[in-house]
């Protein structure tokens, strides 16, 4: 049996449902993985024990993990420095930084940071964050924002891991013969890359005031204007109040150049100067550099001490505990997915209904639909590629027209919408731990923006391919 049929959806369903109904993000998602098992019938007590040896003991996940790791040292060395409230000082004397501009702002640098979706929501969300509070906006506009800069921009401008990683998916594919031709392919894919596109566009004409907020967003907004509640009561910011406990030494001075910009800089120089020459962002790396670099000053200025270092350093691990422990459940619940063949199930019942007319806006409809029920992306692109590129070539007599671009694109675009708004998504947790958000109100409240903009993307795919 190739999949479990439409079981194999059971395991998300649940998770998500539960998500809004508990607004307990890490109980809804083991419950599915529960559930998972229960379709499976597998032994409760040992099939989780093996799932979580098996979803968590491998590369990827252990480098998701410690980059979240050192993103909470860096953090709590920021603040044990005063570095973050220098620089929120700083721009308030220098300007007045009103609701709007603080958006404009955290728009801005998602946008300039468009290299890696991991770094991007938790670099703009810690930085933004204390501007934001003190503007009053909420949390869940900033989680918002964060995430619609990091998976979108890289799918629009794909000189990324993502390009390069579709890129040799392509290769070997109708007229796709070289990883150059691959690389080529993808680039032209750009101008038919509607979901990023229109993700980013949305963004600004909102953060700007051309289009107003609605749905749960206006209502988390008008509470953080009115009230100065940057998230709602009773909800569990995915950031722990360990930070808070972090006071820099009294009487000490933080200095904007040494305590933030530098630290900055060598993630973003070491991540961008790897991509160049070795053609993949080493973006471990370049955060295990800037933590080092950050404790060798606090200790040589007496911030202090090797027995209060490690106090702060186990802080910052400490802060992103609740991330790490979601994104355990969410790799474990994709893991499950995989064995009930979700994705194989979804495409089983869609691929009969594809004509010329209707491929790309098929296509994406699909990719979206199995990428916010695993949570993944780039999954989404492994099982896909093979099937659409196929039937693009199949339908344009064997030729690389704009049809087959535009497919490219449409496989790219709904693997980014789950990973843009699944909460089972690894960057929609990322941006959630980054801004201090409550990770299901960041779910909810995006959720609508979200859904407008892929009704936009199926209706210009249903016209593109009638066109092309």
């Amino acid at each position: 049996m190739d999949n479990y049929g439409i079981l194999s959806l059971a395991p998300a369903v649940v998770a998500v449902i539960l998500a809004f109904i508990t607004k307990e993000a890490l109980f809804s998602i083991l419950c599915g993985v529960l559930v998972g098992l229960l379709v499976s019938q597998q032994n409760l007590l040992f099939g989780f024990s093996g799932i979580i040896q098996s979803a968590l003991g491998n590369a990827d996940f252990i480098w998701v993990i410690t980059i979240e790791i050192f993103i909470g040292i860096m953090v709590a060395f920021f603040q044990k420095s005063g570095a973050i409230q220098a620089v929120t000082d700083k721009l308030n004397e220098r300007m007045h930084i009103t609701a709007r501009l603080a958006q404009i702002m955290s728009a801005c640098l998602g946008v300039f940071i468009f290299f890696s979706d991991y770094f991007s929501p938790l670099f703009v969300g810690n930085v933004m964050r204390p501007i934001t509070d003190k503007a009053q906006v909420s949390r869940e506009k900033l989680a918002w924002i964060c995430d619609c800069t990091s998976a979108p921009i890289c799918i629009t401008f794909p000189f990324t891991s993502w390009g390069i990683y579709v890129a040799g998916l392509v290769v070997g594919f109708g007229t796709f013969a070289t990883a150059d031709m691959g690389q080529n392919a993808v680039i032209r894919s750009i101008p038919f890359q509607l979901y990023g596109i229109l993700t980013i566009i949305m963004v600004f004409l909102i953060v700007l005031g051309f289009l107003p907020d609605y749905g749960a967003m206006k209502k988390a907004e008008e509470r953080a204007r009115t009230t100065g509640q940057v998230y709602a009561e009773g909800a569990h910011p995915m950031l722990s109040n360990e930070l808070d406990g972090i006071k820099p030494n009294e009487g000490f001075k933080a200095n904007i150049v040494l305590h933030f910009l530098l630290p900055a800089v060598i993630v973003i120089c070491t991540s961008l100067g790897t991509y160049v020459v070795m053609g993949s962002a080493k973006i471990l790396e370049a955060f295990v550099l800037a933590v080092v670099y950050q404790a060798v000053l606090l200790l040589i200025q007496r911030v202090f001490n090797i027995r209060e270092m490690m106090e702060t350093v186990m802080l910052g691990i400490k802060s992103v505990t609740g991330a790490m422990l979601i994104l355990a459940a969410a790799y474990c619940i994709n893991s499950i997915s995989k064995t009930l063949g979700t994705a194989d199930f979804v495409i089983s019942i869609t691929e009969s209904w594809i004509t010329p007319g209707s491929l790309l806006a098929l296509t994406f409809a699909m990719c979206a639909f199995i990428s916010f029920f695993t949570g993944t992306s780039w999954g989404v692109y492994a099982i896909m590629i093979p099937i659409a590129m196929p039937l693009a070539f199949q339908m344009t007599g064997g030729e690389a027209t704009s049809l087959v671009y535009a497919e490219i694109a449409a496989v790219m675009g709904g693997g980014c919408f789950g990973d843009h708004c699944s909460p089972l998504s690894d960057t929609t947790i990322l941006s959630s731990l980054g801004s201090g958000s409550d990770h299901v109100d960041h779910v909810k409240t995006q959720l609508p923006y979200t859904l407008t903009v892929a009704a936009l993307v199926v209706i210009g795919y249903l016209i593109l391919g009638n066109l092309l």
